[in-house]
């Protein structure tokens, strides 16, 4: 390797942080500043300079130089300042770049960009993509339910990128081992189709068997070249996602974000919110309104967990209550996905099922104890509709979860004054403590990123077979007893600034389980050294 290519290695460069001894080396004494910097002077360095950004996409710019040249101090300033970069790294400032990915395009970030029109190159990118690196974790998208902003085709690949960042920040899985994937097979936006700029495939989305094809083809030639693969797909559309991930789930170590992460952490904020109350989850009644891939995987992940407590599939079902933009889902309606079919109910239940056709006529009806919204419908949890459940619950459990902000059901500080400081509160966003008479609420949020790397880490780590429902039963009741629920104002949640200890929480109860059930491709007899011997570290 050259000294231009090292220097513009991100993997390998560390700018002035490299000594005189190794610039001699490797033949770059002369092509850097003469000073020679500590890894923590120059975060200090970087801080300030982002510090002095205008706005947060400015801000999320110059740490993508960062991560362009340099992933040792990218990493190494993240952990310093995680819950401040969680949201520019991330969700919601990634919407932005998203939305203009082409436009301000400048490099690849080491991903690799798969098209459906192309097909014969795909294993030759994905050896070229990983470059000789030992691949375990691969992030793919195909961008068509990206956030709540919907289809961004290529654009997309920035999730699978940021997303990544997040496994490394959280639970320290080492930047060597993982490739960041975008599937391609066009897009129906039709501002990326118009616009002369836009850097994907520049037709209709391709469906049916071709685009079955395009998705199977890819997973085999990962599982062939990456043996120790652990495969995360994230932003599938709703029409794709649960089939896919059903397909592979009990063949390949795999994970959908968008429909087990996300009933993950729901699943571990209500059982934060039954340690306050003192109840259990299957004395509940829950409602969930956005039916889509996010609010069908919380309802399943909330009947598993039913079923777990000691409820029949029947009994379960019951408890479950499912509304969309039509109303409330009965099983006689012909556009069921297959994911909401299990939860939809019968009209016969009800004198007045006609009328069941908004959330307010539901919540009126059923009186739920927990409401999920993750509509993407802002303000759709009105104080009329929030009173009306809290008339006939001590302490209602209300999780906004849709994201980004403009989108949120409900805002926090409206839901307690609606509910007399009673509510137990989760939301998709992070929202700074509420005070409400005298006490201050600490509101949790319900962040993937505080289950998603530690369960990855765990699953890797112990090298398990299949992820399953046991193992992820286990990683939500880690984070789900971590409550004080002696305090007034309590969080369901424990908090994202303290990421980086509870990912490794998750690690530890994901990689038990695989453990204790016996599904390990290799003998693991102390759980926490093998995570400890996967952890990296940004360190010079």
């Amino acid at each position: 390797m050259t000294p231009i290519e090292i220097l513009n290695n991100p993997f390998l460069n560390k700018g002035t942080g490299f000594t005189m001894e190794e610039r001699k080396e490797l033949g770059i004494a002369g092509l850097l500043p003469p000073r020679v910097q500590t890894l923590e002077e120059q975060t200090e360095q970087a801080y300030a300079q982002y510090q002095s950004k205008p706005s947060d996409l400015e801000k999320r710019l110059f740490l993508m130089e960062i991560f362009n040249t340099n992933h040792t101090l990218f990493y190494k300033l993240f952990s310093q300042h995680v819950v401040e970069f969680m949201p520019i790294v991330y969700d919601p400032v990634i919407a932005d770049t998203i939305e203009n990915y082409s436009e301000l395009f400048v490099d690849p970030q080491n991903a690799v960009y798969l098209s459906i029109d192309e097909p014969d190159v795909m294993e030759s990118a994905l050896k070229a993509g990983a470059n000789g690196r030992d691949i375990k974790l691969i992030v793919v998208t195909d961008a068509e339910g990206i956030l709540g902003i919907g289809d961004w085709g290529t654009n997309g690949v920035d999730i699978a990128v940021g997303k990544l960042m997040v496994y490394t920040a959280a639970a320290g899985v080492n930047p060597e081992n993982v490739l960041p994937v975008v599937l391609d097979n066009g897009t129906n936006n039709q501002s990326l189709l118009d616009n002369p700029m836009y850097l994907g495939n520049r037709h209709e989305r391709v469906r049916g068997e071709k685009y079955t094809e395009f998705v199977d083809s890819f997973v085999a030639a990962a599982e062939k070249l990456f043996p120790k693969l652990y495969l995360h797909w994230e932003d599938f559309g709703r029409s794709n996602a649960a089939v896919i991930l059903d397909k592979y789930k009990d063949k390949i170590t795999t994970f959908n974000d968008d429909i087990q992460g996300t009933g993950i952490i729901t699943l571990a904020a209500a059982l934060g919110a039954m340690t306050i109350t003192g109840e259990k989850l299957s004395d509940q009644t829950y409602l969930t309104f956005g039916a889509g891939s996010a609010g069908a995987g919380i309802a399943n992940r909330m009947f598993e967990e039913m079923l777990q407590e000691g409820l029949s599939e029947e009994e379960a079902r019951k408890h479950i209550y499912m509304v969309d933009k039509q109303g409330l889902l009965f099983d006689d309606m012909d556009d069921l996905t297959p994911e909401q079919k299990p939860f939809a109910r019968s009209r016969s239940e009800f004198a007045n099922a006609d009328s069941l056709t908004d959330l307010a006529s539901v919540v009126k009806e059923i009186h739920p104890t927990i409401m999920v919204g993750t509509s993407t419908q802002p303000g759709a949890f009105t104080k009329e509709i929030v009173q009306e459940m809290a008339a006939h619950t001590e302490r209602p459990v209300i999780f906004p979860l849709s994201n980004p902000t403009k989108l949120a059901e409900a805002k926090a500080e409206d839901l307690l004054e609606w509910t007399d400081g009673k509510a137990l509160i989760a939301t998709g966003i992070p929202v700074h403590p509420v005070e409400y008479k005298g006490v201050t609420y600490e509101i949790g949020q319900a962040n993937n990123a505080l289950v998603y790397p530690g369960l990855g880490l765990g699953t890797i780590a112990s090298t398990a077979t299949v992820l399953n429902d046991e193992m992820i039963s286990a990683a939500a009741h880690s984070l789900g007893g971590i409550v004080d629920s002696t305090k007034p104002g309590a969080a369901v949640l424990p908090p994202v600034s303290q990421l980086t200890v509870f990912s490794e929480t998750v690690a530890v109860a994901t990689a038990q389980s695989a453990v204790d059930q016996g599904i390990t491709k290799e003998k693991i007899t102390d759980v926490k050294k093998a995570i400890a011997d996967l952890k990296w570290e940004p360190k010079y």
